[in-house]
């Protein structure tokens, strides 16, 4: 299923919106597949979690159903700000995304101009951007740059940043490219949202 998660639901965490793509899809009588053993559990899997919010239009969760028919998606009701915009069978694997799409608007307890713009698209546009990242086994530094494509920042009411950036291997997000920037540039808040997945040839995963 292909789904968006806007507004309030941006602060639903992914083990409390696991559990809430189950009660719903039960609740619209769709048979799970469910893993064997002492403590079975529904084939359920979200791609690419989403952190605490920042909000989607473009998520994927992967679930595994009883029977050959597509569940009716009207049937399905989620809490506001959870939208299914597609039911399908995938044809592809979640490993193949490679790139996300990422708008981030920047706000300032000052007035915002055409030069920090500017500003802050030089320090993502640089040779090279090299920061330290949590990993499973510790801490890494990594260069970002060769992971960051079509840098745009616009001035408007606040800064608007877009981006594509690496989804896996390695994993980036905003907060990566926010802590490239100087404390001059670093904004008092922001607003996150994913628009796009896709593969490594820039095709949109679908």
């Amino acid at each position: 299923m292909r789904y968006s998660k806007t507004g309030r639901a941006k602060y639903i965490s992914h083990l409390d919106l696991t559990a809430t793509l189950q009660r719903a899809l039960l609740r619209a009588g769709i048979k799970l597949k469910y893993s064997e053993g002492f403590n079975p559990h529904p084939y359920i899997s979200v791609a690419l979690p989403l952190s605490v919010g920042v909000e989607s239009i473009c998520e994927l969760v992967d679930v595994a159903i009883m029977g050959e028919s597509l569940p009716d998606v009207k049937a399905i009701k989620l809490p506001d700000g959870i939208i299914i915009t597609d039911i399908y069978f995938p044809s592809r694997k979640i490993n193949e995304i490679k790139w996300l799409e990422i708008s981030v608007k920047l706000y300032y307890d000052r007035e915002v101009d055409s030069e920090l713009a500017s500003n802050i698209m030089s320090v993502l546009t640089q040779d090279s951007i090299v920061i330290t990242k949590r990993t499973k086994r510790g801490t890494k530094d990594i260069d970002i740059i060769p992971h960051i494509r079509d840098v745009n920042v616009e001035c408007n009411d606040c800064i608007l940043l877009s981006a594509k950036i690496s989804a896996q291997e390695p994993t980036l997000n905003a907060v990566d490219l926010l802590n490239a920037l100087c404390d001059d540039f670093k904004p008092l808040h922001t607003d996150v949202k994913r628009i796009e997945l896709y593969d490594a040839k820039m095709v949109k995963f679908e």
